[in-house]
Parts: C-alpha cells; sequence; structure tokens
C-alpha cells in the first residue's frame, strides 16, 4: 500500500527510520521518530552503537503507535544514500521485521530527504527489496510506503506497478 501521511502516526508493528549509520537521531524522518517517540528510542540506539552503512538494527518504539523501530542505514552522518547502501539496508531490514514476526510495517522514502536519494530511484529499490524479501518468505500482511506527498508518491506507484504487475507478463 503506497499512501501520504505521517510515518509517525501509523499503527503497525514496526516502522523503519531512514537512519545514518550511528543510529543518531537527528533531522528528516529520524527527527520525527526522536520527537514523538520520545528519549527511549535514541538511548536503545546509543546502546546499540554504530552499525555499517547497509546495515539495519532494531529498536523499540517509545511512545510511537508501533512496537519497534527498524533503523535502516543508507548513509553515514551527513553522507548521502547511495543505490547500494539503499538496497543492503532495506534488506537488512526487511530480514529484521521477518525475524521479530513484524507482520504491518510502515516505510518512508529512505534516503531522499537530507541523504539526496532520487525519490523514482528509491521506489525501484524499495519495491525490489519488498518483493525478494517476500520471495524469501516474510510474511508481512500489510506493508505501507508513507510518503509527504503526492509528488514522493506517484514516483512509487509506478515503481511498484512496475515490479509487482508489469514484470508479470500477459495473463494466459
Amino acid at each position: 500500500m503506497i499512501i501520504t501521511g505521517d510515518l509517525v502516526e501509523q499503527e503497525v508493528d514496526a516502522i523503519v527510520n531512514a537512519a545514518n549509520n550511528d543510529l543518531q537521531l537527528g533531522g528528516g524522518v529520524a527527527g520525527a521518530i526522536r520527537r514523538a517517540g520520545g528519549p527511549a528510542i535514541q538511548d536503545e540506539c546509543d546502546a546499540h552503537g554504530p552499525v555499517q552503512v547497509g546495515e539495519a538494527a532494531v529498536t523499540g518504539a517509545g511512545k510511537l503507535r508501533a512496537r519497534y523501530v527498524i533503523h535502516a542505514a543508507s548513509m553515514s552522518l551527513g553522507g548521502r544514500t547511495t543505490r547500494i547502501s539503499l538496497e543492503a539496508s532495506m534488506a537488512h531490514a526487511f530480514r529484521l521485521a521477518r525475524q521479530h514476526d513484524v507482520e504491518t510495517i510502515a516505510v518512508p522514502a529512505v534516503g531522499t530527504g537530507i541523504a539526496g536519494f532520487p525519490i523514482d530511484e528509491c521506489g525501484r529499490v524499495m519495491a525490489q527489496c519488498l518483493n525478494d524479501a517476500l520471495s524469501e518468505g516474510w510474511q508481512a500482511t500489510e506493508v505501507r510506503f508513507v510518503l509527504i506527498d503526492q509528488s514522493a508518491k506517484r514516483p512509487f506507484e509506478s515503481a511498484f506497478w512496475n515490479v509487482f504487475h508489469a514484470s508479470k507478463g500477459p495473463a494466459s
């Protein structure tokens, strides 16, 4: 499901944070999570310690409606997201979701804010990562891609159509 809305308002098992590898909840999506979820999330991030770019980490969700925050580290602090780092961090995030029995999850356009990754390419990477995770056996009942506005939603819809429908070929 691709929607516009506020990620931190989603009532799901987990939300994904567009994280840096230091797991510092500064600005953008991470800042919104910090403000809405309270200091417990940053405290858990600090205890977990830095991760490598391309990895992910799980913490509790503090005051959020979710149970977990999965921090997909697609960049270093102050750095840029690349296709490789986004693919790796989202693949790891979806594996962690599966390991923690996450059935419902809300995901932002990771890396497209201050990390500068193009929204259309992000949609393609996200669609492929989700397709791979489902093919590997993740039993998600609802995956919401929560985007800030219609201009971000359209490229995601196109990318998901291409991965989940157009590639199937004509029905026989």
